[in-house]
């Protein structure tokens, strides 16, 4: 009775871990890191996600309250984690430099200038959105790399470690539970950790691409209404 509780207190999976070859263990190390990273990544764009959102809604809310452009970026730096307000900003930006060039021409009746080059307006605005969803896409790389390799890092640990219970059935010419017990043990848990690792990443990873595509049309939705308004009051033949 005594023999067969050792057996299996040796067959939990911490000794099985311990117990493992430098391959599989190496390959263990690996997925928990891949893993630890992941959920780094996982809470930090969680957060960068949510207080994006929190941000954008107060902005947006003062850009179509302004009276004016000119108010709105009087104020613009108070939303300094809204994609939106960085949109703006580099949008207006733009706009001044171009009523300052020789783009601009006086109207006949001496008020707002006439300006043209409209193209020059849409791609600053087109690049500041690009720098936005870049942003938002930095460090994903890591969740799909994981989601798509994390089972096969897995499976490699897995085949070693089966190939290590049939080395051992060769050495001792016995193909008992006790002989291969092992091996197929470690084998099996590299195939439990890969999943674990991958499973999370390949979810969050889906989740925050479509999050970054719902935040892009919100980010395009918003430069369109700007630059209407801009075309109408500003910009000559528009």
């Amino acid at each position: 009775m005594k023999q067969e509780t050792a057996v299996q207190v040796n067959m939990s999976m911490w000794d099985a871990i311990t117990s493992a070859s430098p391959v599989v263990q190496l390959t263990l190390l690996i997925l928990i890191g891949l893993s630890v990273c992941c959920w780094a990544i996982i809470y930090s764009k969680f957060r960068q996600f949510k207080a994006q959102q929190q941000a954008d809604e107060p902005f947006v809310d003062q850009f179509w309250r302004a009276s004016s452009l000119d108010e709105i970026f009087d104020t613009v730096d108070r939303y300094p984690e809204s994609p939106a307000a960085r949109v703006f900003k580099a949008g207006y930006l733009e706009l001044r430099k171009i009523a300052d060039s020789k783009l601009a021409k006086k109207s006949d009746d001496d008020s707002a200038p006439l300006l043209s080059g409209i193209d020059n307006l849409e791609r600053s605005l087109r690049k500041a959105i690009d720098l936005e969803v870049s942003m938002l896409e930095s460090r994903l790389s890591l969740l799909a790399t994981t989601g798509s390799t994390g089972p096969f890092i897995g499976l490699f640990g897995t085949v070693w470690g089966i190939m290590g219970s049939f080395h051992k059935i060769a050495q001792t010419n016995m193909a008992s539970l006790a002989v291969v017990a092992p091996g197929i043990s470690e084998a099996l848990i590299a195939t439990a950790i890969g999943l674990a690792a991958a499973i999370p990443a390949t979810v969050s990873f889906n989740h925050f691409i479509s999050q970054t595509k719902q935040r892009e049309l919100d980010l395009n939705n918003f430069a369109n209404d700007f630059l209407n308004i801009v075309k109408r009051n500003f910009f000559k033949d528009a």
